[in-house]
C-alpha cells in the first residue's frame, strides 16, 4: 500500500509498505477520508509538540473513516463492508484510566499519528473493532472522518457544563472552535460569543452557532459574566482575558494547543472560586458524533474547505495558511482494490 510518511520536519515522502494485517479483536480498513488537525501541522513542520518528538518516519493523521475490508480472530465477519468513523485510539484495557472510564487518559495509550504510532495518511489501518463506529449513508466519508475534531468539541461542552439556557464564550474560530459553537447551539446554548482576531473567521463563527462575534483587538471580553469559557486559541492572552470574562462557580475549559506555561490570574480564580481545567481527546463520545450529525444539529461537510489526494498531502497540511480555509480533507483512493 502507498503511505505519506514524514522522514523530517518538512518533508513528506510517498512509500509503499505492507498493508497491515488485523489482529485478534482488530478489524482492517480500506481508508477513505484524512482530515488535517493542527496537531498534523505541527509535527510536518516542527517535528514535535512538546514531550512527544518525532524521532523516526511517521504516517500522520488522525481523523479517518473507511470501510473494513477484513476481520482479526474473535471479530464477527459481518463486519466486513460496514462504513466507518475511525476512533484513532488504543487504550491498555488494564490501565486505572481505563478501568475507571477514562481511557482517553490512559498512560499506556497508542494514539494514531502521535510519534512513535503511524496514523492513517495511507491506504489501509487496523484498530481494534470497538474503535470502529459504523455509520449510515446519510454520513458522508468526510463527515465521519471529522467524527474525531467533533469528539473533542463534545469533550469539551460536556466539561464545560453546557445545557439549555448557558452563556458561552469560546476563543479562537479554528475548527475546533467553531465544533465547540455548533455542540454548544445543539446543547442549548443561548448566547454563544465567540473571539477571534481573523475578521474572516469571525465572519465564518456567525455561519456555525455564534451568536456574536468579537475582535479581541478592539473589543474587550471582560465582564461578559459567561457560564462557561472555552478557549480553542491557545493564545495566553485570550486565556487571561477569557479568565475575567466567566461569572463566579463558572467553568474555564482549556483546549487550545499554546505555551506550556503562562501566567495566569490566580486571585481572579480564587476570588470567583472558578472551575479550571483541560481537555485531553476524548471518551464516550462517538455516539453523541453520530447523533449530532445524523440530525443536522452539526454540520461538518461545510467545514471542508480543500480536497487533496495521498500524493498532495504537503499541500493538505499547508492549506491552512490559504485564506478562508478551515479544514483540509486527503481524499484516499487505493491502488489495492482487493486483499491477497
Amino acid at each position: 500500500m502507498r503511505a505519506a510518511v514524514l522522514t523530517e520536519p518538512g518533508h513528506l515522502e510517498t512509500q509503499t509498505r505492507p498493508v497491515p494485517a488485523p489482529s485478534a479483536g482488530d478489524v482492517l480498513i480500506r481508508v477513505a477520508s484524512v482530515g488535517v488537525c493542527g496537531s498534523d501541522t505541527h509535527y510536518y513542520r516542527e517535528g514535535r509538540i512538546g514531550d512527544f518528538v518525532v524521532e523516526s518516519p511517521l504516517v500522520l493523521g488522525h481523523e479517518a473513516s473507511g470501510v473494513i475490508v477484513a476481520v482479526g480472530d474473535d471479530v464477527s465477519p459481518d463486519r466486513v463492508g460496514s462504513r466507518v468513523s475511525i476512533e484513532p485510539q488504543r487504550p491498555d484495557p488494564h490501565s486505572r484510566e481505563t478501568r475507571s472510564g477514562r481511557y482517553n487518559l490512559c498512560p499506556h495509550m497508542e494514539f494514531y499519528a502521535t510519534p512513535p504510532v503511524d496514523g492513517a495518511l495511507c491506504e489501509y489501518v487496523t484498530i481494534g473493532s470497538e474503535f470502529a463506529h459504523d455509520v449510515p449513508d446519510s454520513v458522508s466519508d468526510d463527515a465521519a472522518a471529522l467524527f474525531e475534531p467533533l469528539s473533542v468539541a463534545i469533550a469539551t461542552a460536556r466539561k464545560a457544563g453546557i445545557t439549555g439556557g448557558s452563556r458561552v464564550l469560546v476563543a479562537g474560530a479554528g475548527p475546533v472552535g467553531l465544533l465547540t459553537a455548533q455542540v454548544a447551539r445543539a446543547f442549548g446554548a443561548t448566547e454563544i460569543v465567540v473571539s477571534d482576531v481573523s475578521a474572516t473567521r469571525r465572519d465564518g463563527a456567525t455561519r456555525y452557532g455564534a451568536t456574536r462575534v468579537i475582535d479581541p483587538a478592539a473589543e474587550s471580553v471582560h465582564g461578559l459574566d459567561v457560564d462557561a469559557f472555552v478557549d480553542a486559541s491557545g493564545a495566553p492572552r485570550a486565556v487571561r482575558d477569557g479568565l475575567r470574562a466567566v461569572r463566579p462557580a463558572g467553568t474555564v475549559v482549556l483546549v487550545g494547543m499554546g505555551g506550556d506555561e503562562y501566567p495566569l490570574p490566580v486571585s481572579v480564580i480564587q476570588n470567583r472560586e472558578l472551575w479550571v481545567t483541560g481537555v485531553f481527546r476524548y471518551a464516550h463520545t462517538w455516539p453523541t458524533a453520530l447523533d449530532l450529525v445524523r440530525t443536522g444539529r452539526v454540520d461538518l461537510d461545510s467545514m471542508v474547505t480543500g480536497h487533496f489526494d495521498l500524493d498532495h498531502v504537503e499541500d493538505a497540511l499547508n492549506h491552512d495558511r490559504t485564506d478562508g480555509s478551515i479544514k483540509a480533507v486527503v481524499t484516499v483512493t487505493p491502488s489495492q482494490e482487493t486483499l491477497s
